[in-house]
């Protein structure tokens, strides 16, 4: 299960590192902000701010994931876990705030933030539960 929790926070880390490059450098593509976000063309001057330090948010969060797993295969056992546990944690409720604006219909109508919430809270899900059993 160990196995499976350091895939799992691999594909989390991946996640939040993958959405850092479409908010913080390709985010006013239409491809990007209307396809993958959901924002109206005419909405990017706006949001650009927004996504510009999202997509910061979102490397520091995956580089961390990437720190502690490197700590944990290096020997490093119980900081790099407990930095894995500890981020898996913030990303699982990341996800659950994504879930509940998506249900709230906090800035579009709600269902198409579904998709973004499984993604982020997915994987770390997949992390704790893997670990807890393990």
């Amino acid at each position: 299960m160990i196995a499976v929790a350091q895939v799992a926070a691999v594909i989390a880390a991946a996640v939040h590192l993958v959405v850092f490059v479409l908010e913080a450098f390709v985010f006013t593509r239409p491809s990007v902000h209307r396809g993958v976000f959901g924002v109206p063309t005419a909405d990017v001057p706006a949001v650009r701010l927004w996504a510009f330090g999202v997509g910061f948010y979102n490397l520091f969060i995956g580089a961390g994931m990437i720190a502690g797993l490197a700590l944990w295969w290096t020997g490093h056992e119980t900081p790099g876990r407990t930095l894995v546990i500890y981020l898996a944690i913030f990303m699982f409720l990341s996800g659950i705030v994504l879930l509940v604006a998506d249900r709230m219909a906090l800035g579009r109508e709600r269902g198409p933030g579904l998709w973004g919430s499984v993604g982020q809270a997915g994987p770390p899900l997949v992390t704790l539960v893997a670990l807890a059993v393990a």
